[in-house]
C-alpha cells in the first residue's frame, strides 16, 4: 500500500481545518464579540452531546466485575496523577506560546491552539480511523472526522484566531503517525484485530469512554469561554491524557486477574 493511502484520510482531516480555521479567521474579525460567544457556546453544547455519546461505551466494557466507569474513572485518577507530574498542561501551553511568538500571534492564540489540539486529537475516530486508513487505505472514518473538525474549527478560529489554524500541525503529526505504525499498533495492543470490527473491542471502547470524558471537559471550557470566564476556572483536560494508556491497562489487567 502506498504511503499517500495510508495517510489519505489525515491529509483530507488537516487540510478541512486549515480552511475550517481560514474562514473563521476572516469572519471573526466581523462578527461582534457577543455572536461569537453565543456561536462559542452553541459549539460547547455540541460538542458536549458528541462526548456523552462516546462516554456510553463504558456501559459495554467489564473487566471481570469491574464496570467500564470504575475502569475508567481509575485510569482517569491515575492518568491525572501522571500528567501533572509531567506537567503535561504547562508543556502544551508552552508549546502554544512558543508557536505564538514565532508566528507573532495575538490574544488567545495558546488558549486556541491547546483546546483545538486537544478536541481534534482526543477521541474514537483519532485512533479508529488511524488504524483504518494505515492497514486498509479506508479513510471513511477520517473523512467524517474532517467534516466534524471542519465545523468546529471556524466557530473556534473566529472565538481563538490563529492558533486554532495552528492546531492543523497537531492533526497531521498525531493522526500521521497512528495511521503509519497502524500496523504495529493492531498486532501489539488489539490482537491483530480486523480493522472493520475495531468499534467493538474492548480496548478501543474503554479508550473511547475515557476520551469521551475528556472532550466532556473541553465542552466545559468552551461554555466557560463562550460565557466570559477566566481560565483558572477551567478543567485541566490535557493533565489527564496519559488516561488514554493507564484505562486500557486497567482493563487488561482486570481481564488477566479475572480470566
Amino acid at each position: 500500500m502506498s504511503l499517500l493511502s495510508q495517510l489519505s484520510g489525515t491529509l483530507i482531516n488537516t487540510a478541512t481545518v486549515v480552511i475550517g480555521a481560514s474562514l473563521g479567521l476572516l469572519l471573526g474579525s466581523r462578527l461582534p464579540e457577543r455572536m461569537q460567544r453565543t456561536l462559542l457556546q452553541v459549539l460547547s453544547l455540541v460538542t458536549l452531546y458528541i462526548a456523552l455519546g462516546m462516554a456510553g461505551s463504558l456501559g459495554s466494557v467489564k473487566g471481570g466485575p469491574v464496570p467500564g466507569v470504575i475502569l475508567a474513572l481509575v485510569g482517569l485518577a491515575l492518568g491525572a496523577v501522571i500528567g501533572e507530574a509531567l506537567g503535561l498542561e504547562e508543556r502544551l501551553s508552552q508549546l502554544g506560546d512558543t508557536l505564538k511568538r514565532r508566528m507573532k500571534g495575538e490574544g488567545k492564540f495558546t488558549e486556541g491552539f491547546v483546546a483545538a489540539s486537544l478536541l481534534f486529537c482526543v477521541g474514537p475516530l483519532t485512533i479508529v480511523g488511524g488504524i483504518q486508513n494505515g492497514l486498509s487505505g479506508d479513510s471513511s472514518s477520517y473523512v467524517l472526522k474532517a467534516t466534524l473538525d471542519g465545523i468546529a474549527s471556524v466557530a473556534l478560529a473566529g472565538v481563538y484566531g490563529l492558533g486554532v489554524l495552528m492546531s492543523a500541525a497537531a492533526v497531521l503529526i498525531i493522526q500521521g503517525a497512528i495511521a503509519l505504525t497502524a500496523g504495529g499498533l493492531a498486532s501489539a495492543l488489539l490482537g491483530g484485530a480486523d480493522p472493520t470490527t475495531l468499534n467493538s473491542n474492548p480496548y478501543v471502547l474503554v479508550v473511547t469512554g475515557v476520551g469521551g470524558l475528556m472532550i466532556a471537559g473541553i465542552a466545559w471550557n468552551l461554555m466557560l469561554a463562550g460565557l466570559g470566564f477566566e481560565e483558572d476556572k477551567r478543567v485541566r483536560v490535557a493533565s489527564f491524557l496519559p488516561a488514554l494508556i493507564t484505562a486500557p491497562l486497567l482493563l487488561w489487567a482486570a481481564r488477566l486477574i479475572w480470566a
